[in-house]
């Protein structure tokens, strides 16, 4: 273990680096360096202060350092439709048009007015450029099985009936499920019904045969691309439905994996030859932290940044968040309303109330500072809130061991966060104040 909290924040208060405006980012950007892939995460789904700096930091990595695309913690069917229009290829008149595809929970990840304001600034940013020198924005994830095998089948209505006839054949091994993944993982992983392993697999490799002999009427470009994505995204999800059902560590490892697979091949599509494009990552600190770090790792899982350093060395920089106190969107069970809600204040002994001692709104820390004022890799408790948040359980539910120094490249401290705000939908929870409850802090 590190040293004392109250030790431990008078050292950390030495390197700590404010963040006040413009020309502090910029100093922050300046140790990006020759990273090619920058993930920048965020310690809850649903704070504006962490969407707000990951956008400042993101327009300058795309501006004045050739970061080519945004890739999110999102579905790859859904951010397309971002693409387009940021691209201004899509019909969309605006952004909250072209954010509607994000429709399942948690959709307030992405219909928010941060993110609309960011996707505006992209449309902006592309449109006196060529159409290959636009950035663009593209989905990680892999829960979108069913939108993704529509994406399939309506891209080769197009550019061959024939094959389409056979993926739809394929694609209806799915149809006993109803249209509902998990249905099907837990039919599939108890033997209630037949798996679609077999084939996904098939129609996957028969695609990528006709991509490599050229031969029928499959074109390439990005058309394509997309098309061989969304068969991968429904390979991959077919066995993380499966997997759900047999442990944690076995659906996480998987997800992380296909995250790390689509990054690598989006920075392939949108580079050059031998180049391949430097792409900035939106996710969760979860998936962004090297988890040979945390307690996480402990227990068998891998990220998406642990992942990400093992394949390209010196190539990526993996930037945390954390927060002391203040309020968030979340929900409070899965699948639930979303609503602003209170964050507890930080335990004593963890690495966020050590943040919060150093007396600073906001700052940020290199890991080799960090390391070398805790006098080695100091191990704390390490704050996650995501879709959501369990206030009664928050030590048992929200936090876990972790050695920030080796955990990330650079860590950026919000001391207090306010709410994500919807742009589409009206709550009948309390109302906000400058993003807070006004009963806030005591929430009577």
């Amino acid at each position: 273990m590190g040293s004392a909290p109250g030790d431990a924040s008078d050292t950390i208060a030495q390197i700590a680096r404010p963040i006040r405006g413009e020309q502090d980012l910029e100093q922050l950007l300046d140790l990006v360096g020759a990273a090619r892939i920058v993930m920048i995460g965020e310690a809850s789904h649903g704070s504006h202060e962490f969407y707000d700096l990951r956008a400042s930091l993101t327009r300058k990595l795309i501006a004045n350092h050739g970061f080519g695309a945004v890739v999110i913690e999102g579905d790859w069917p859904d951010a397309l439709r971002v693409d387009r229009y940021v691209r201004r290829q899509g019909d969309d008149d605006g952004a909250h048009d072209a954010l509607a595809a994000f429709e399942r929970f948690p959709s307030w990840m992405w219909r928010n007015t941060d993110v609309a304001a960011f996707i505006d600034w992209l449309r902006g940013w592309n449109g006196p450029r060529a159409p290959e020198q636009r950035a663009g924005f593209y989905g990680l994830d892999l829960y979108s099985l069913h939108a993704s095998i529509r994406a399939v089948l309506s891209f080769l209505d197009e550019a061959d009936s024939a094959a389409a006839g056979i993926a739809r054949e394929r694609y209806a091994c799915f149809d006993h499920a109803g249209g509902d993944p998990l249905h099907y993982g837990a039919q599939a992983k108890f033997g209630l019904a037949d798996r679609c392993e077999d084939e996904v697999v098939a129609q996957l490799v028969e695609m990528q045969r006709r991509h490599a002999a050229r031969s029928g009427r499959m074109p390439s470009g990005d058309g394509w691309f997309h098309a061989m994505q969304s068969a991968q995204v429904i390979k991959d999800a077919e066995a993380y439905y499966r997997a759900m059902f047999g442990g944690r560590s076995s659906s996480w490892n998987l997800r992380d994996t296909h995250m790390s697979d689509t990054l690598d091949l989006l920075a392939e599509h949108l580079g050059a030859k031998g180049r391949p494009a430097k792409l900035i990552v939106w996710a969760h600190n979860s998936h962004v932290g090297d988890a040979r770090a945390t307690a996480m790792g402990a227990g068998g899982e891998l990220t998406l940044g642990q992942v990400m350093r093992q394949r390209h060395p010196r190539e990526v920089m993996l930037i945390g968040m954390t927060t002391h106190t203040g309020a968030v969107r979340c929900a409070h069970e899965w699948d639930g309303q979303s609503m602003p809600d209170l964050v507890q204040p930080s335990l004593a002994g963890s690495w966020e109330a050590a943040f919060h001692e150093v007396g600073l709104p906001r700052f940020y820390v290199t890991a080799a500072a960090l390391a070398r004022a805790s006098g080695g890799p100091a191990e704390r408790l390490h704050r996650a809130i995501g879709l959501v948040y369990r206030p009664d359980t928050e030590r048992s539910s929200h936090y876990y061991q972790a050695r920030l120094a080796e955990q990330y490249d650079l860590v950026i401290h919000v001391d207090t966060t306010h709410a994500v705000k919807l742009f589409d939908v009206t709550t009948p929870f309390e109302p906000l104040v400058d993003g807070l409850p006004e009963t806030f802090p005591t929430g009577l």
